[in-house]
């Protein structure tokens, strides 16, 4: 945990305590324990898990606070990356983490309950769902998600869960230039701006990563997300499925 201490605070200039130390440490041998009863994740070594999973969340720090108490609540979280980090970072903010797949949720409610983090709850359900629920509608500052979808159908995700004048922070791979532009309309309908693109470089030459924040600048229209399955099978126009 030591490298990972230092190539935090190398890279991101974040100084981690020994107790945030001793959580992402608390936090790998949960993962680690519960991915022999199923698959959370193919990524099993120590240093892979600290760079691809650990520090690939935190680089969402470039855009998101480390300090200000605010709501996030990440979509289609798996075994809580980027939420938990997030959470481990700024303990402060308000953290929702949605995931479809029960297991996964239940890995998520252990690892909350483990970790002794306040002022985070899991819910269990699609995004399509739980983005027409007026509890979470619209409530959150911020709203991540990585590697879940096409940027046309992640914006569906996550601009409803979003108020104006909050963000969505979607993690991407390198080659987004296509992508940003066959969202641009889904992202002006669903009420959002294109604020940054901010390439990322994971060390040791694990490859590298894009951030799209996008603001939230005009309501999302009542009728999305539509029904479950049909952002991903029938993106917004703009968007061509072939190139997913």
């Amino acid at each position: 945990m030591e490298k990972f201490l230092q190539l935090v605070d190398d890279a991101l200039g974040i100084a981690l305590t020994p107790a945030q130390v001793n959580m992402f440490a608390a936090y790998e041998a949960i993962l680690l324990e519960w991915n022999t009863k199923f698959n959370l994740t193919a990524i099993t070594e120590h240093d892979m898990i600290r760079v691809k999973h650990f520090f690939d969340s935190l680089t969402c720090l470039s855009v998101i606070p480390t300090q200000e108490e605010f709501s996030l609540i990440d979509i289609g979280t798996g075994a809580g990356f980027p939420g938990i980090p997030i959470k481990i970072i700024n303990p402060s903010i308000k953290l929702t983490l949605s995931e479809s797949v029960s297991k996964k949720a239940d890995f998520c409610r252990i690892a909350i309950e483990e970790l002794r983090l306040t002022n985070a709850q899991v819910i269990t359900g699609r995004a399509e769902t739980i983005g027409q629920d007026k509890k979470f509608r619209e409530r959150y500052e911020w709203a991540v998600a990585r590697a879940v979808a096409p940027l046309p159908v992640l914006a569906e995700y996550l601009l409803p869960f979003v108020h104006i004048g909050g963000s969505m922070l979607a993690q991407k791979g390198s080659d987004v230039d296509l992508e940003i532009n066959q969202a641009d309309n889904a992202i002006r309908i669903l009420g959002g701006k294109i604020d940054s693109v901010i390439p990322i470089t994971l060390p040791n030459g694990m490859g590298k990563r894009t951030l799209i924040h996008i603001r939230k600048v005009t309501p999302t229209p009542e009728k999305y997300p539509r029904r479950p399955g049909t952002p991903k099978k029938n993106p917004l126009e703009g968007y061509k499925a072939q190139h997913i």
